[in-house]
């Protein structure tokens, strides 16, 4: 069987595209070239699926949600917080999976930081 060999893009509708392209490279620092393309460390990447009626994703309208793993979850959170950011203020803990936190972009998006345990 032919199988998938990793993501290779994920893609959001925006109002303002350049905005928001801007919002993530400042707030969460990825650095992306002129097509979009951004090298990211090696790592695991979790595929799961939800419950449709799931309030995680926060919006019900939202059907997905993309997850970055992160270093140090505080600082990040901090970093956003002091950016302005919409940070979730609640924070959860994983034993033998990691830290979660989350912030929502200026789109309404909500995001999942993730700290690897």
């Amino acid at each position: 069987m032919e199988r998938v060999l990793g993501i290779g893009g994920y893609f959001l509708r925006a109002t303002d595209p350049e905005a928001l392209s801007a919002w993530y490279r400042d707030c969460l620092g990825l650095d992306t070239d002129e097509h979009g393309l951004w090298s990211q460390e090696a790592g695991g990447t979790v595929f799961a699926t939800f419950e449709s009626g799931t309030d995680y994703f926060g919006s019900r309208a939202q059907q997905t949600m993309l997850n970055f793993r992160v270093r140090d979850l505080e600082a990040m959170l901090a970093q956003l917080r002091a950016k302005g950011a919409d940070v979730a203020q609640e924070t959860e803990d994983m034993e033998g999976v990691g830290r979660f936190g989350w912030v929502t972009d200026p789109e309404g998006n909500r995001i999942e930081l993730w700290e690897p345990a």
